[in-house]
C-alpha cells in the first residue's frame, strides 16, 4: 500500500486586480498551513473570440510577454520568497471555464469576489459566480479589503 500523499494543490485565478492580488496572499498562507502547492493561473482569450463575429484575430497579444507580465505580477504581490512557492500558468480560454478545468482535482480553488471587468455594484464577479457553481472542489471567493495576517 502506497502511503506517500501528493502535497495539497490549491488553484488561485490572477488577473491583476485587487481582489486577485488577495486571492493570491490568501492562496499563498493557505498553502503554508496545509503543506500545499500554489498554481496561478491566468485566462487568455481574444476579444470576440466566442461570438458569431468575423474571425477573431488579435495581432498585437503576445503570448511570451503574457507569461512574463503574470511572472512579475506574482512577484510584486508575493515578493521573491514567496514566488518561488507559486506556479505560474498561462491558459487560453474564458477564464470561469480555465478556471473550473484547472481546478480538476485541486484541493482548493481561490479566486478574487471581483476581477477586471463587470459591474462594481455587483456582489460577486461574473467568473467568481460561476467557478463557485461549478467548480469541482471547494472555492474561496476572497474580498480585495480582507486583511490577510
Amino acid at each position: 500500500m502506497d502511503t506517500q500523499h501528493e502535497a495539497p494543490r490549491i488553484v488561485v485565478g490572477v488577473d491583476g486586480s485587487p481582489s486577485s492580488q488577495a486571492a493570491l496572499r490568501w492562496a499563498v498562507r493557505y498553502a503554508g498551513l496545509v503543506s500545499g502547492r500554489v498554481v496561478a493561473v491566468t485566462a487568455w482569450e481574444i476579444p470576440g473570440e466566442a461570438s458569431w463575429s468575423a474571425p477573431a484575430v488579435d495581432a498585437t497579444f503576445d503570448e511570451e510577454d503574457a507569461e512574463r507580465r503574470l511572472v512579475e505580477e506574482v512577484r510584486t504581490v508575493l515578493g521573491e520568497e514567496g514566488a518561488s512557492l507559486v506556479h505560474e500558468r498561462l491558459v487560453h480560454g474564458h477564464p470561469a471555464g480555465v478556471l473550473v478545468d484547472e481546478s480538476e482535482g485541486a484541493d482548493m480553488l481561490v479566486v478574487g469576489s471581483h476581477g477586471r471587468g463587470g459591474f462594481r455594484r455587483a456582489l460577486l464577479g461574473s467568473v467568481s459566480q460561476q467557478v463557485a457553481l461549478h467548480a469541482p472542489c471547494p472555492v474561496t471567493i476572497v474580498r480585495p479589503d480582507v486583511p490577510v495576517a
